[in-house]
């Protein structure tokens, strides 16, 4: 009847002494049966080892490193190429591990690799998020064979570790130097390019066109001052052939066949060159309408005339009395005459060294003008030499540091697995835990016992009490008489509190005990 109202601490007690053998037996019980239990379970036995991951032993700056994947990567990696069938089935055939289960191949790997544990330390200090370490754990069946599985499966985590970075390593370099000998070709097509393009155009080029501009200014300042001597040279041949006209005549005269007297033969001659001396010096400073200039060249024009009209020299003096030599010429007249030849011969000099500075004053002129479209070639052409230039620079660096980082995973002073502690000798099974199941057993016949109780006294429908009186009948009670220990009729079984209080009215049993109370 205890099920059907709210029960308090009293009827709590009550069901524990009257269940107490019900809840005592299986707390009793069920731990021995689950210690028993153990005996019957194969034992697995742990070894664990601690991998500590070492940095290299130069710093980054000095050498960097090229393996570029993070070590949770490469952690994933190496366990996935350690746990094939490849390197797991001869682990298994060299220690026989799993044999005498029955089972295949298959199965036998498939076990192991459950059986091996990796976890990774995560470093408390560093906020990287960096690996410290990590934990290999193999679980088997007997202590020495996890040892010893446990020793193989670390040995193949170091080793990997060495061998995949020395492969990276040598992997970049090979593609390192690959990409710098195709960069090194075509560095040189375009050097050799532009090369040829700086001879092509040489003097023409963006570096040139000052030194250019300067050059013209020079040529032009030479070319005026040769301009300024080949004038100066002219007026002092014409001075000195009129000189030389002067000298001539004050020779004495020369009688014709006829006998008439006659000026020698350059008088007249003399006279032309005197005049056109004063022309050419009044030119120089003066213009074509200065009176000066229009005087002289009238009196050019007449003596012109005059020398028209008179009769023709002998067949014998085709040469000018100025430039042509004679027995009687004095020495004065001798070195009037090698002046003359002197400065024509400046003249020619200078005359030449006029066409050589106006060649190379149109040379000069034609580099000037062609240096824009140069300019512009030049510039793609500089530009793609440079970019070449970088690239195989930027190779070469990356060359130099990756064999740099070669030549210290070879020497293993890269990154590197160190074994920290060896796998241990289990001393014990870490399963079945014989305390374990124990303490199982027991939390287990406990809840087993107290359900069982709490089931039975839910099925009892027996009136304990007057709560149980009201509960069911929800009527006051007149007495409660104890159980004086001697059965009744009813055969009732002795430890049970008989109810004799019913309602007034209830039956004519209950009227009687109530009256003979009274």
């Amino acid at each position: 009847m205890l099920g059907h109202r709210k029960l308090n601490i009293d009827d709590y007690v009550g069901i524990l002494k009257r269940r107490k053998w019900l809840i005592v037996l299986p707390v009793v019980l069920f731990p021995l049966i689950a210690f028993g239990i153990t005996f019957l379970i194969p034992a697995e036995y742990v070894s664990q080892t601690l991998v500590i991951i070492e940095e290299q032993k130069v710093a980054d700056d000095v050498v960097k490193s090229v393996v570029a994947t993070s070590l949770d990567s490469r952690l994933a990696s190496m366990r996935e190429q350690i746990l094939s069938r490849s390197r797991i089935q001869p682990i298994i055939d060299r220690y026989n591990l799993f044999s005498g289960r029955g089972m295949s191949m298959d199965d036998r790997i498939d076990l192991t690799r459950k059986n091996i544990a990796i976890k990774p330390i995560q470093s408390q200090i560093s906020r990287g998020g960096a690996l410290p370490g990590f934990f290999i754990a193999f679980t088997a069946g007997d202590a020495r064979t996890a040892q010893l599985v446990c020793g193989e499966i670390t040995s193949l985590f170091v080793g990997e570790n060495l061998k995949s970075r020395e492969a990276s390593a040598e992997g970049t370099t090979e593609f390192l130097k690959s990409q710098l000998d195709d960069a090194k070709r075509n560095l040189d097509d375009h050097d050799s390019k532009l090369a040829e393009f700086q001879r092509k155009y040489g003097g023409s080029l963006p570096g040139d066109q000052e030194p250019n501009i300067n050059m013209l200014t020079s040529l032009n300042t030479q070319l005026e001052s040769s301009n300024q001597a080949l004038a100066q040279l002219q007026q002092t041949k014409a001075y000195q052939e009129s000189m030389l006209t002067q000298q001539l005549q004050m020779q004495p005269t020369v009688t014709t066949s006829g006998g008439q007297v006659v000026m020698g033969p350059g008088a007249e001659q003399a006279e032309m060159n005197s005049l056109r001396a004063q022309e050419a010096d009044l030119t120089a400073h003066y213009t074509a309408d200065y009176p000066d200039v229009i005087a002289v060249r009238r009196k050019i024009a007449e003596l012109q005339r005059k020398m028209a009209a008179a009769p023709p020299p002998a067949p014998t003096s085709s040469a000018s009395p100025v430039t042509t030599a004679s027995r009687n010429d004095s020495e004065s007249v001798r070195q009037l005459r090698a002046q003359i030849r002197a400065a024509d011969i400046g003249i020619q000099e200078k005359q030449r060294e006029q066409d050589v500075i106006q060649r190379a004053v149109g040379a000069y002129q034609s580099k000037i003008q062609s240096s824009p479209q140069v300019e512009e070639e030049y510039k793609q052409l500089t530009r793609d030499y440079e970019t070449a230039e970088r690239f195989y620079e930027t190779l070469l660096t990356k060359m130099n540091q990756s064999k740099m980082a070669t030549d210290l995973e070879r020497r293993q002073e890269g990154e590197q697995f160190r074994v920290m502690d060896e796998p241990n000798l289990p001393d014990g099974p870490t399963y079945p835990k014989r305390w374990l199941f124990g303490m199982g057993g027991l939390g287990l016949g406990l809840a087993f016992g107290i359900i069982l109780a709490a089931f039975l006294e839910y099925k009892n429908t027996a009136l304990r009490s007057e709560r149980d009186v009201w509960a069911f009948t929800q009527m006051p009670t007149l007495a409660v008489i104890a159980y004086s220990g001697e059965l009744d009729d009813a055969g009732e079984k002795p430890g049970k509190i008989r109810l004799l209080g019913r309602l007034l009215g209830r039956s004519k049993k209950t009227v009687e005990l109530e009256k003979a109370h009274v």
